[in-house]
């Protein structure tokens, strides 16, 4: 089973003068009905409360001579850089025990991928970046202290080897966000190797789309377990190197 075409690489960042990153974005290839597109809602001060650079300088992001102001344009989702294609993805799953047909990114928007300085692809998405088709009755917003938590405590596990997301990027919005309170707005830039879920396959077996699953089965083989196009059945061997490469 050849690559399929979405995973062709794009150039890798330099830190150089030029665009913050080289985003592409190869989930944006697979059939419309895998997301929606859409840009983040634009907010009206965003500021830089916190920007890892460590991080940005494994994903070679160029943050190298740039304002706070600039990077929090950015990392707020008023401005999206060169090559970015924003989708938000759709996914099911279980919600407060229940399992929910339709769930999707409801605030959070992806914004594309980088190649990280080991020519590894990494999703850079931005959560509270505004409503999306999945919001249901949601603002898509968030606010800052779940924001400033989720940094915190990502980059804790990243730090003691669990395998989990990171933080790149917290910016506040300028603007409120109601819960039981009015309290600041926030958006988190963070990165993944991908935001592919159980859920998203769900999404589609629960709809009876088999075509779907398999597109989908196939992109992730692509993308994290090429390998497994050699074997026999590769799917079958996709839900076994799944398997082993859970963390105990």
């Amino acid at each position: 089973m050849p690559p399929t075409d979405s995973m062709e690489k794009p150039p890798t960042a330099q830190c150089t003068a030029g665009p913050i990153a080289v985003f592409s974005n190869s989930y944006a290839r697979l059939p419309e009905r895998f997301f929606a597109r859409l840009d983040p809602t634009p907010v009206p001060k965003p500021r830089l409360i916190k920007f890892n650079e460590l991080l940005a300088s494994e994903l070679g992001v160029n943050a190298q001579g740039r304002e706070p102001d600039e990077l929090a344009a950015v990392f707020a989702g008023n401005f999206s850089p060169p090559g970015a294609e924003p989708i938000a993805m759709a996914y099911a799953g279980h919600q407060f025990g229940s399992f929910v047909p339709q769930l999707g990114d409801g605030r959070a928007i992806l914004l594309g991928e980088v190649l990280d300085r080991n020519g590894e692809r990494r999703d850079v998405q931005l959560k509270g970046a505004g409503r999306t088709p999945f919001s249901r009755r949601g603002d898509g917003r968030a606010a800052l202290g779940p924001v400033l938590r989720e940094y915190l405590i990502s980059e804790a596990m990243h730090a003691l080897g669990i395998p989990t997301t990171r933080a790149l990027a917290a910016v506040s919005t300028g603007e409120p966000v109601y819960r039981d309170r009015p309290l600041p707005g926030a958006v988190l830039t963070r990165v993944a190797s991908s935001h592919i879920r159980v859920g998203t396959f769900q999404y589609f077996a629960a709809r009876g789309d088999l075509e779907a699953v398999e597109r989908l089965s196939d992109y992730v083989i692509d993308r994290h377990f090429p390998d497994a196009r050699e074997a026999e059945t590769p799917r079958l061997a996709l839900i076994q190197a799944v398997v082993d490469a859970r963390p105990c």
